[in-house]
């Protein structure tokens, strides 16, 4: 499937030391807190594609987000996943498969890579959470639908 939904926020400018905690408040996300993470953005996107309402997704999201994505936006970013009728729900139910290893890639921006592994459509996820008013909050996505290929037996 060729199809990726993409919306993400710009590159901030680099915030000043009395808006953003130093490192040592922004905790590194633990195995359960990163489920969850996954699981509800998962979720706010299920819901989003199954009511025509993304205002809930982009409110909970981080500022850079909400600035770069209307909802109307958003649903067009998302339009692909809904014209295939990706389910979305199905997620839910299994633990993602990391692809890389979570990492940091800067002081307050946390990226996730990796898939759930459902069949026949699985679900590849590319996430970026950024640490904002004391929380983990959506700053990047890309959800893409990817075939399952079974091998023939030889």
């Amino acid at each position: 499937m060729g199809f990726s939904a993409v919306a993400a926020a710009q590159q901030p400018q680099p915030a000043t030391p009395s808006v953003q905690p130093p490192p040592s408040v922004r905790p590194t996300p633990g195995q359960l807190e990163l489920s969850k993470m996954i699981w509800s953005t998962i979720a706010a996107v299920d819901h989003a594609n199954r009511s025509g309402n993304y205002s809930v997704l982009r409110d909970i999201s981080a500022q850079g987000f909400q600035i770069n994505n209307n909802a109307a936006q958003l649903a067009q970013v998302f339009a692909g996943l809904r014209a295939q009728q990706v389910d979305l729900g199905n997620a839910l139910l299994i633990p993602p498969t990391y692809s890389v290893a979570p990492e940091m890639v800067r002081e307050d921006v946390f990226r996730v890579q990796g898939l759930f592994q459902l069949r026949p459509i699985s679900i590849g996820f590319d996430l970026y959470f950024q640490w904002e008013q004391g929380s983990w909050k959506l700053f990047g996505i890309d959800l893409q639908p990817l075939e399952m290929v079974s091998s023939a037996p030889r």
